[in-house]
């Protein structure tokens, strides 16, 4: 079947309809979706597959737009050790070559590089780095692909699409809580990355395409070899976090489990591979959660066994954590490695070695410190009172090093040479205040 005929067919027996109004495709691709192709994806194509779709990759101006999208996002090299730096020197010339490649079926991606990001408690997460190269050309296929996608997708999916976040996702959990689905199902997919199958993965992919050249692609990426210090090896499951192409395939994974969980009426709402599922009564939850395990077992995933419980969120020791919040007897806390995370940041602008003045540091401290409380500011009142307190007493430190003496400033002279107000004039921004704030104009 060819273009034309794939965007004028009728809607297939149980395809799902999508809205045609402008408002939900605003942030597509206009030059590759084109108002045909979008009122076929939304009266549906034959067989519910999309065919030729490449040569929307490798045009010039799809290439250049997700060029532009990898030089905004930045990032570190990889194998090749070429920078966004160095491919923006010749990058009409790199394009072309990316573009004459992909024609004629030449392009090859490269091994992605591994490198281990530390995280709270000292562990580490495995974050896999492609080539400059091949970020721009799985870029490039995501904007050709990622409306089919959007198209099947659940509403309780909240994870790496557009127009969704994690505020999103944690209305959804705080609205569903008032309505009184507190007992909890929390799971944890043990590795979920790194352990999709990758047969039943391009069996995903090749329910809705059927160009043997992107699945051609796809493939490849798939089986990318990786790189860490003097190792070497080739994937036999999952996909490397770090990609572009990775959070779509991941979301695209776990769309039936979406579908499954919302046919049988639960609650579920999932970021990426983060998902919690609320219900009335404990039985429910329990059912649910029998329900996942079977699922997850027959699709070559696992639950973590220490990380996945049922509990009535409304009593203490029963709450539940998602996305840096604990929920917990009917209120919201921040989860100690958030709070964790937090603190380690603040110590590491406030060494009392750090040789600027207190004015630099508390313009430092001010841009994180507004971002995390914009996004925790429901979070219990308390906490920010202590978090206050705490910058505080390592900005005292800092000023009693500078004065040559030892401690935390922790004493009553401290307080008194240099008072709350002493750092707010200097502009220190404090939560207590801002959340307050936030509630008067509520």
């Amino acid at each position: 079947m060819n273009e034309s005929e794939s965007e004028t067919a009728a809607v297939p027996l149980g395809v799902k309809q999508a809205e045609s109004g402008p408002a939900q495709w605003a942030w597509v691709d206009r030059e590759v979706w084109t108002d045909r192709m979008l009122a076929a994806l939304g009266n549906g194509v034959k067989g519910n597959k999309w065919f030729s779709l490449i040569d929307k990759v490798w045009r010039l101006s799809t290439l250049q737009a997700a060029w532009q999208q990898v030089k905004a996002n930045k990032g570190a090299w990889g194998i090749d050790r070429q920078s966004i730096e160095g491919f923006a020197a010749h990058e009409q010339r790199y394009l072309s070559e990316l573009s004459r490649q992909l024609e004629q079926g030449e392009y090859r991606p490269q091994a992605v590089r591994r490198v281990e990001i530390p995280k709270a408690g000292g562990k580490t997460r495995p974050l896999g780095i492609p080539t400059v190269k091949d970020r721009i050309v799985q870029t490039a296929v995501k904007r050709v692909i990622e409306p089919i996608f959007e198209n099947e997708f659940e509403g309780t999916s909240y994870g790496f699409r557009p127009g969704r976040g994690c505020k999103d996702a944690l209305r959804q959990v705080d609205a569903l809580l008032k309505e009184g689905y507190t007992h909890v199902v929390d799971a944890d997919l043990q590795g979920y990355f790194d352990s999709i199958p990758h047969e039943a993965l391009m069996d995903r992919i090749g329910a809705h395409i059927s160009d043997g050249r992107l699945l051609a692609l796809f493939k490849g990426w798939l089986q990318q070899d990786i790189v860490q210090e003097m190792r070497r090896w080739t994937p036999t499951a999952g996909t490397p976090q770090g990609a572009v192409i990775s959070p779509l395939l991941a979301n695209l994974y776990l769309h039936p489990l979406d579908v499954k969980m919302k046919a049988q009426g639960y609650r579920m709402v999932r970021y990426a591979d983060d998902f919690v599922i609320l219900c009335t009564t404990a039985q429910q939850a329990h059912e649910a959660l029998e329900q996942v395990k079977q699922w997850v077992g027959q699709n070559g995933l696992s639950l973590h066994p220490d990380k996945t419980h049922v509990g009535d969120c409304t009593q203490r020791g029963q709450g539940f954590e998602f996305l840096g919040y604990r929920f917990e007897a009917g209120r919201r806390w921040v989860r100690d490695k958030s709070l964790k995370s937090l603190k380690d940041k603040v110590r590491e602008k406030t060494k009392r070695t750090r040789g600027e003045s207190l004015r630099v540091v508390i313009e430092d401290l001010g841009p994180m410190l507004k971002g995390w409380f914009g996004y925790f500011k429901h979070a219990c009142k308390s906490t920010f009172r202590k978090i206050d307190g705490f910058i505080r007493r390592r900005l005292r430190a800092m000023l009693r090093k500078q004065e040559k003496r030892p401690g935390m400033g922790r004493c009553h002279a401290d307080h008194k040479r240099w008072p709350n107000v002493y750092f707010a004039e200097l502009g220190l921004f404090t939560m207590t205040q801002a959340r307050l704030q936030a509630s008067q104009s509520r």
